[in-house]
């Protein structure tokens, strides 16, 4: 997830209206991915790098069981012909990895609030991995919002006591990842992008998956409604990625951009509302900062946003 602009930047006399099934879409994926709380926590007593590595493998089966009927199967090739695609590919597969193995444990540790923060900060990570790892220049609104989101982690650490190293490492190692797709998102789609992802990661996902039925110790064949959900894990890292591509394409990138603060709402109201997770003073100034960052983000975004491209009239 990036910055988002404001949803006006992205609307204008000269445009035509949103469109309606672009923005269902859109907001569906993010919807799904603002619910994966309630679901991970189905998933116990399975473990998070055992929930993970199940993730992995039946994504890339229901990935290359999508490609397969879509006959697109050959949409993989230009990864895996090209080694610097694939090594980027690859670094992407490790970072997801540690994103998705986090994400599951904070949630599963009752840390839901910790990991919505992450994904609130994250626009914020991003910008400054622009600056350390891209050598960007910033804008003087981007400092403030890269301070205001430093003091935030700042707040909520002295106030806890601790590093809120949940949040911190959702957003960094999500920035990442972002980078790292950036790099390859112009020859690899997002499914055979997954795909490839996923296929790197499979033999030591499938190896642990192995060693612990071996051992008596998995969770997967005790139930067969948790081993469904097990298995239900891999669509449901699919879908909504499908459903943001095709959302991606409809919608301009300022109303995508909006959109994707669904998510960590929803995740912050399911851990505060249902998973009934503490929110004492400090944690709510420390969101308080961090939503005046990302508000400080929009607006500087809307300020400096390219100039719209005229559409030709037809006569």
């Amino acid at each position: 997830m990036t910055a988002a602009p404001s949803p006006a930047a992205g609307a204008g006399p000269d445009e035509p209206g949103l469109d309606r099934t672009g923005l269902a879409v859109g907001l569906s994926a993010y919807l799904l991915w603002g619910a994966f709380p309630l679901f991970f926590r189905l998933l116990e007593p399975a473990g998070a790098v055992e929930i993970v590595a199940h993730r992995a493998t039946w994504s890339l089966g229901f990935c290359l069981l999508v490609l397969a009927v879509t006959r697109s199967l050959r949409s993989v090739l230009p990864a895996l012909r090209d080694r610097r695609t694939l090594a980027t590919i690859a670094v992407a597969a490790v970072l997801v990895a540690v994103n998705w193995l986090t994400y599951v444990y904070g949630v599963n540790s009752g840390r839901t609030v910790d990991a919505a923060l992450g994904y609130f900060i994250n626009p914020i990570a991003t910008v400054v991995l622009a600056v350390v790892v891209l050598g960007e220049r910033l804008r003087p609104a981007q400092w403030a919002a890269c301070a205001t989101g430093a003091m935030a982690v700042v707040v909520i650490a002295v106030g806890y006591g601790q590093l809120p190293w949940i949040a911190v490492c959702l957003a960094v190692s999500f920035g990442l990842y972002g980078l790292a797709k950036n790099r390859v998102g112009r020859t690899v789609g997002a499914l055979p992008g997954l795909a490839v992802e996923t296929a790197v990661l499979f033999p030591v996902a499938a190896g642990f998956l192995v060693w612990l039925a071996a051992t008596g110790q998995g969770a997967f064949g005790d139930d067969a409604g948790h081993s469904a959900l097990l298995a239900l894990s891999g669509p449901l890292t699919a879908v909504p990625l499908l459903l943001f591509g095709a959302a991606a394409r409809r919608l301009p990138l300022s109303v995508v951009g909006m959109l994707q603060y669904v998510t960590p709402v929803l995740q912050l109201a399911v851990g505060v509302l249902i998973f009934h997770e503490p929110m004492p003073p400090e944690r709510w100034a420390g969101f308080v900062l961090v939503w005046v960052a990302i508000a400080i983000l929009s607006v500087d975004g809307y300020r400096h946003r390219p100039p719209r491209v005229p559409r030709t009239r037809r006569a």
